[in-house]
């Protein structure tokens, strides 16, 4: 990416972000924007493997093995990855919800 390209996504985010801020204060904006850019961060890296994620939890609801065991088949339908999200809920569906 150029300088230029950089700067012009810069500048448009912080344009987007301003337009976003509404009644907060500047200063309180970051308590706000920055979990909710983590958590959709991690919802984009858990979303390929959402789904599956979600069914095996309900399989396992059933199941009489301890948390350990099932958290072990959790991470195994999860992909590799070292941490998985069990609710059916994300970001969007509050949105569309609300």
């Amino acid at each position: 990416m150029t300088n230029t390209n950089f700067s012009q996504t810069a500048a448009f985010i912080w344009s987007v972000a301003d337009l976003l801020r509404g009644d907060f204060k500047q200063s309180q904006y970051g308590r706000v924007i920055l979990p909710f850019t983590l958590l959709r961060r991690l919802e984009c890296v858990l979303a390929p493997t959402k789904e599956a994620v979600v069914a095996e939890a309900e399989k396992l609801k059933a199941s009489p093995l301890p948390e350990e065991g099932r958290e072990k088949f959790l991470l195994r339908a999860s992909n590799g990855l070292s941490f998985f999200n069990t609710s059916p809920m994300d970001l969007g569906k509050i949105v569309v919800a609300h």
